[in-house]
């Protein structure tokens, strides 16, 4: 058996775990095998005319989940127009998000046992992962599951926030040296911390991706 094989037998049979832990949690699982099944999932679970709105994720970004969802039958909520508007439109569209039907995001890890872990800067997107929208789609290659939750936190602080401070071109140590400074810098992206253990009537539903996708 060849290194991709073995990978991708490996993902299989880590995400028949990882989706039993999220069911007993009420997280819906899901696994697709490539990125252009997680694509077709991920859109099937939306009917049409659903107003679908989205957080910061290269993840959903890479699999063209968010170029499909702006193209198809849906009600698009836009983050990006809030910062190009007044104050009021601001707050208005951030209204509609919270409100909003399906809310895509990805996630910084997600352990064997189901409990996932995001650290955000402004904090939008963990709080749409908390409370708001009806239906919340979580899509994560499976590079990004690891064993334990203290696993799950350092893969976000000295991995998944690094490369995105590098991304964004944010003047904090972990640009510099690769890991995190445990900075207070003006720059910092690692303002929030959210540990999801579980999740109220199903609202919550994950595609774990047979592939490395994402930070």
């Amino acid at each position: 058996m060849d290194t991709f094989e073995a990978r991708k037998l490996y993902y299989e049979k880590a995400a028949k775990t990882v989706i039993a832990n999220l069911n007993k949690r009420h997280m819906e699982g899901y696994f697709a095998s490539s990125a252009a099944d997680a694509l077709k999932l991920a859109l099937s679970l939306m009917p049409e005319g659903s107003s679908v709105a989205w957080g910061g994720s290269m993840t959903c970004t890479d699999i063209g989940l968010i170029d499909a969802v702006k193209k198809g039958p849906y009600e698009v909520i836009d983050r990006l127009d809030a910062n190009r508007g007044t104050r009021e439109e601001y707050k208005e569209i951030y209204g509609k998000i919270c409100t909003c039907d399906f809310f895509l995001m990805g996630t910084n890890a997600i352990t064997l046992d189901g409990e996932l872990v995001n650290i955000d800067g402004t904090g939008n997107r963990v709080a749409f992962l908390c409370f708001g929208p009806e239906n919340v789609i979580v899509v994560a290659g499976m590079n990004k599951v690891v064993e334990t939750l203290d696993d799950a936190l350092s893969r976000a602080r000295n991995i998944a926030a690094p490369i995105n401070s590098v991304r964004l071109e944010r003047k904090t140590p972990c640009t510099v040296n690769g890991r995190c400074g445990d900075c207070c810098s003006p720059d910092c992206i690692c303002d929030q911390t959210v540990i999801t253990r579980q999740s109220r009537n199903g609202r919550i539903k994950v595609i774990l991706v047979g592939e490395n996708l994402g930070f």
